[in-house]
């Protein structure tokens, strides 16, 4: 190598260290523990939960107690998996779920199989929040003035976006970390107030527990609907890479250390949330529960009021970490391909512009959560039950009916049976 050639190559390896100091995910790798604590609760822990109850009366209570334990446990396990392998190129560390795919798959192809999918779940997640926020600050105001003149629903998703305009020009993930804590927060909140209020409602005479469709068919449709939506409250692997790139690591002390501590917190807190709500919401309520339980509980109007309003804290944040994903690729894309100079009117357009698009498309579109099954089987059960497993065969190629080989192929078949079951 001449001269010429090392000093254009070390100019390269500036520019390129230059534009990961300015990208959201790799801006700051200062993160604790407990960040990844929070992070993964708020990615996870979001509309999704509210329809647990929902899912259990399509699905009945034996196969809906399966489901749920089961995807809790391969989920886990799987996002084990991502951790691990965050740092298996030494010197290296694949910040990103596409960078993973293209170590696995190859530069192109790597990201044709991550890319789509992950901005599927991205950008659906963002939409659907849109509407949620909205439709939680309608229910607030429905419940506090009763008698005052109705609104539509559009009214409110436009205030719900307003603060995203705001928001969503923080540069990277720890500096939306007090955003992410009190989404944490709230999320925990309302999950505890939507199965406390069902114990304190009671089982009465009239909760029917029987197939919630009359039809063969319909039951079907049903169960699988309900898989999407449990998919979907699993949605934060596509997220998690980007969380732990925020963490700083050394050969020493590696970064998959506190970031699974963070993440077994916040599977707890997971279970917390997930299993009372899922089995005390349906027991209070039957086939009878609204999609969102919130709904399903009128009174008391204090507590339904309180409740809507940790779920909107809570999808303030999770909007913004799924965002911050959208934000990383779309930057990414324009300063590393197409070349724009790295500044804030760049970040001021680009990110301006997304929440734009989101909030046209929740105004547009507010029943965008009856396709949560369709969208939890075309890419959240992909990206969150077995792609990763695919990556870990392909890449670390454990021994034919090992308990490593066994174990993801397991995960695989879930993952394709529920996927290919929308």
């Amino acid at each position: 190598m001449t001269g010429k050639e090392r000093k254009n190559r070390s100019e390269d390896v500036n520019i390129d260290k230059g534009v990961d100091d300015w990208l959201p995910i790799t801006s700051s790798r200062t993160a604790k523990w407990y960040y990844s604590a929070f992070h993964n609760v708020t990615a996870m822990v979001g509309a999704g939960v509210l329809t647990l109850p929902y899912a259990m009366s399509q699905m009945g209570w034996a196969w809906g107690a399966v489901v749920l334990v089961v995807s809790w446990v391969v989920t886990l396990y799987t996002l084990w998996q991502m951790v691990e392998m965050h740092e298996m190129i030494p010197g290296k560390r694949l910040d990103r779920y596409h960078e993973l795919g293209q170590a696995a798959f190859g530069e192109k192809l790597g990201l044709y199989i991550v890319v789509p999918q992950q901005l599927t779940v991205e950008v659906g997640v963002n939409i659907l929040y849109m509407v949620t926020g909205g439709k939680s600050l309608k229910k607030i105001y429905d419940t506090a003035c009763p008698s005052c003149k109705p609104l539509k629903l559009t009214y409110f998703i436009l205030i719900f976006s307003s603060v995203h305009f705001f928001l969503s020009h923080c540069p990277n993930f720890n500096s939306i970390s007090f955003v992410s804590f009190m989404a944490a927060v709230t999320s925990l909140s309302y999950s505890t107030i939507g199965w406390g209020a069902s114990i304190h409602k009671g089982i009465g005479p009239e909760v029917d527990y029987s197939p919630r469709a009359s039809t063969t068919v319909g039951r079907v449709f049903g169960a699988f609907h309900a898989l999407g939506e449990v998919a979907f409250a699993y949605a934060g692997h596509n997220v998690v890479l980007e969380i732990q790139a925020t963490m700083p690591s050394t050969p020493e002390h590696p970064c998959k250390k506190p970031m699974w501590k963070g993440v077994i917190v916040a599977y707890i807190i997971v279970a917390i949330c997930y299993f009372p709500m899922a089995f005390i919401g349906y027991a209070a309520f039957g086939r009878s529960v609204e999609s969102n339980i919130l709904i399903s509980l009128e009174k008391p109007a204090w507590l339904i009021i309180i409740a809507n309003a940790f779920v909107v804290i809570h999808v303030i944040g999770s909007y913004q970490i799924f965002a911050m994903g959208v934000f990383d690729m779309v930057e990414s894309y324009l300063v590393k391909v197409k070349k724009f100079s790295p500044t804030r009117m760049l970040r001021l357009v680009t990110r301006t512009t997304y929440v734009a698009l989101t909030l046209f498309l929740g105004m547009t579109f507010p029943f965008f959560s009856g396709l949560l099954g369709f969208f939890g089987g075309f890419a959240f059960a992909p990206t969150t039950y077995f792609l990763p497993c695919i990556i870990w065969l392909a890449i670390y190629k454990p021994k034919r009916y090992s308990l490593s080989w066994i174990t993801n192929w397991i995960c695989i078949t879930i993952g394709s049976y529920e996927n290919n079951n929308k």
